[in-house]
């Protein structure tokens, strides 16, 4: 069962300068707790959390909250969950990003800050890792953050492979999910929407 990581929020809310980004997170976090004490542990069964549900025209998402260990995406319009994700991390999923190359996916508050409709793989909601904090935690060590991470679909010229195609963690530090949810998450989101990664 998910856990939060009392220290590490604490940490993260301090970060942040402006008080708006602040109630923004501890909502989150309010809603994340809630989701974690009440929800069992998910299937092994990698199609439990695909569905062919579309999100309502009329709504928007407003925010977003990955569970790494979890291995789910919630989507959230004015407190309320929109759908449930499974999703596939970087393939060394366990800790935050460091570094180029360490095919991990990052951990922390970033926000969507581009649409992606070209790119490798089938549409992509750009997020925005490295913030300075990571820059500098890096440069620290002689290395570069690394970047380009993303919310996006399977690899272009693979698009008609079934659900269960991709049953492990596979991509550089990525968040993937199937083509379908990508459309529909795209079509739904906007430049800014925060996005609440926990370990």
């Amino acid at each position: 069962m998910y856990k939060l990581d009392r220290k590490f929020v604490l940490n993260l809310v301090e970060t942040i300068p402006k008080m708006w980004l602040k109630v923004v997170l501890i909502a989150l976090l309010v809603k994340c707790t809630f989701l974690a004490v009440n929800a069992q542990t998910p299937a092994r069964n990698e199609n439990a959390f695909y569905s062919t549900y579309k999100l309502p025209d009329n709504k928007y998402i407003d925010s977003i909250a990955v569970h790494k260990s979890a291995h789910e995406m919630i989507v959230f319009c004015k407190g309320a969950v929109l759908k449930t994700y499974r999703i596939h991390l970087g393939s060394c999923p366990v800790g935050a990003k460091q570094f180029l190359g360490d095919r991990k996916t990052p951990e922390g508050l970033y926000y969507i800050n581009a649409l992606v409709p070209n790119c490798l793989y089938h549409k992509g909601l750009s997020i925005s890792y490295p913030d300075s904090m990571d820059v500098a935690r890096a440069k620290k060590t002689g290395k570069s953050p690394g970047g380009d991470i993303m919310i996006h679909g399977l690899p272009n010229g693979k698009e008609d492979v079934g659900p269960d195609r991709y049953q492990n963690d596979w991509t550089w530090g990525c968040i993937a999910i199937r083509n379908d949810e990508i459309d529909d998450i795209y079509s739904h989101t906007k430049v800014g929407t925060p996005i609440f990664i926990t370990p």
